[in-house]
């Protein structure tokens, strides 16, 4: 299971102080801290970046992989930042992710950004008609992705499928729909595709107190049907993670499993 580290958003204001600062002091210790938690992939929000995205996104990579020895999740709309990222990311750490592409033809060139950088790609079950309505809709879409990703030269090992987690407190249906999804993602092919969700998206606009524990249970339930990746604070769901890989056979069972 890997997780992907969440907390390097432009959401945040202590984050976006540091990016419009330049200021490498909490970027390089929040991205520490998600390494030693457990991330095995650090994700770079800088939003849409539409002004100095491609300073800004180069500055965010090398400022990362200057301390912690591990790829990063490119995200945002920007794809000349993509690209500016991309251009100086240290492939020694792994190999970088592109967040994201879509069934929107304005995101297809992220493809080309994925073939031409052998970059993995995050593939977002949505399109230009809005939100998919159920399980089998994400897959109707995931399978149209799977089929342009080839087209462009993105092999389907280097795809992840999106089935985009909504708020539980206002599209309740949607969280049983995205766990569907994720089972029948992996019947579209041979090997069984990536996925990976956004996990926290469940648990927005709840209580603080609940959050945590609907982000962890719903992991729970997701790993089950085959989840492979999770944008997610690490410090929260490192140790469910861990526990439901063993508890499935994924990884081998040891005394000192929460530590490997």
């Amino acid at each position: 299971m890997l997780i992907i580290g969440e907390k390097l958003s432009i959401i945040a204001k202590r984050v976006r102080d540091a990016m419009l600062k330049k200021d490498k002091g909490p970027i390089q210790e929040i991205a520490t801290a998600q390494w030693k938690a457990g991330a095995g992939m650090i994700d770079a929000n800088i939003g849409p970046a539409e002004d100095g995205g491609e300073a800004l996104m180069e500055w965010m990579v090398t400022t990362i992989q200057e301390l912690v020895p591990l790829p990063i999740c490119l995200d945002t709309t920007n794809a000349s930042a993509i690209e500016a990222g991309l251009k100086v990311h240290n492939n020694e750490w792994g190999r970088p992710l592109i967040n994201s592409t879509s069934n929107d033809p304005e995101r297809f060139p992220i493809l080309e950004l994925a073939a031409k950088y052998n970059s993995q790609v995050i593939g977002l079950t949505v399109g230009k008609g809005g939100l998919p309505a159920d399980a089998e809709e994400r897959a109707a879409i995931a399978a149209e992705m799977m089929a342009r990703a080839m087209e462009y030269g993105v092999p389907l090992e280097d795809l992840y499928l999106d089935p985009l987690v909504l708020q539980i407190a206002t599209s309740q249906d949607h969280a049983r729909h995205v766990i569907k999804a994720i089972k029948m993602f992996q019947e579209l092919n041979d090997p069984p595709m990536k996925t990976v969700v956004g996990l926290s998206n469940i648990s927005n606009g709840c209580p603080k107190n609940i959050r945590p524990i609907l982000n962890s249970y719903y992991l729970s339930l997701l790993m089950y049907e085959g989840l492979t990746a999770a944008i997610a604070d690490p410090h929260e769901v490192a140790v469910t993670a861990k526990t439901i890989d063993v508890i499935m056979g994924r990884t081998l069972y040891a005394h000192s499993y929460l530590e490997m």
